[in-house]
């Protein structure tokens, strides 16, 4: 997209250059109106009238000259236009003297928070959950900030739009936050909230944070490029099931993990039952047939998987009873 922001490059004078010189021309004027008015009492009154002409055209420059003053702090920018057309970004640091003519309107430049409240999506198997943004932007493009959105009608109070910065950065406050929404939403609906129907080797909202907050900035980027921001940093901050449904996934992922630590337990289980048989066997302790066997290891798995403690029970008889 061709870039339309330029610098200005228009006369710019020093501030305080211009400040003496203002007030020069404000005392002198003064002093032609106060003269002019002394010789029109006198007997010169013609002379009176043309140094009181001049003491009152020098007061109208002078007025027209102060408005041509500019003072910018650190990451602020003023963007000038001459009777409408743009004329360039102005971002030189201190306090200037511009033609007074010009027209300017304040922007900052500087990185902004957006702390977006959750809201409600369906991921991509149909879930409802609740997911939301931390999101660091700032004014990239002037250009585009002020001539390319409506900021009038997204500002709180259109009024302020171009004569303080506030008003102008709260509109575009606003288009961020729309479009933050949309992309979120759009993001959110490709994948799912977690791996629960074992889909392994698919990236989900909640294993593949990295992933997910990488292709976020992406699409945040190509939305707010049109308003001319750049997308610092962007992340999800919140992530959870929506109410209604909350309490039926965390019972499924609780069946989830007690189904998986079941697994582990009959796994140990079984491999400690054969290790007993085979130290039993190898070091000839005592000779088991089959029956015997599967007994003594209905008796091992009970005690390994059960989940009270085991009541011993002694056999003080012999094998055969």
């Amino acid at each position: 997209m061709e870039k339309k922001e330029f610098s200005f490059k228009g006369s710019v004078l020093n501030g305080f250059a211009m400040l003496f010189v203002n007030l020069a021309v404000l005392i002198l004027s003064l002093a032609a109106i106060v003269y002019g008015i002394m010789l029109i009492d006198g007997e010169t009154g013609s002379f009176g009238g043309l140094f009181l002409t001049v003491g009152i055209v020098l007061l109208i420059v002078n007025i027209i000259m102060w408005c041509g003053f500019l003072l910018l702090e650190p990451n602020e920018a003023r963007v000038v236009t001459w009777f409408g057309k743009y004329s360039g970004t102005f971002t030189n640091t201190g306090f200037f003297w511009i033609n007074p003519f010009y027209s300017t309107k304040r922007v900052s430049l500087r990185a902004r928070n957006l702390d977006a409240k959750p809201i409600k999506v369906n991921d991509k198997v149909g879930n409802p959950v609740m997911i939301g943004l931390v999101m660091v932007w700032k004014l990239k493009d002037t250009y585009k900030a002020l001539f390319e959105v409506d900021s009038q009608t997204m500002a709180t109070n259109p009024n302020t739009v171009g004569s303080d910065t506030k008003g102008l950065m709260n509109a575009l406050e606003n288009f961020v936050r729309v479009q933050s929404d949309a992309a979120l939403r759009q993001v959110a609906g490709q994948y799912a909230y977690d791996d629960e129907d074992n889909r392994h080797g698919e990236p989900t909202l909640r294993s593949s944070a990295d992933e997910i907050n990488q292709q976020l900035e992406e699409k945040l980027d190509e939305r707010l490029a049109l308003a001319g921001i750049e997308v610092v940093e962007a992340r999800i901050n919140y992530l959870a099931y929506a109410p209604e449904i909350a309490a039926v996934m965390l019972r499924r992922q609780q069946a989830s993990a007690i189904i998986t630590a079941r697994e582990k337990i009959v796994e140990g289980a079984v491999s400690m039952v054969k290790m007993a048989l085979d130290k039993l066997s190898n070091e000839e302790i005592v000779e088991l047939d089959d029956d015997k066997k599967a007994a003594m290891v209905s008796n091992l798995l009970v005690v390994l998987c059960g989940d009270d403690s085991a009541q011993p029970v002694v056999n003080t008889g012999t094998l055969n009873h």
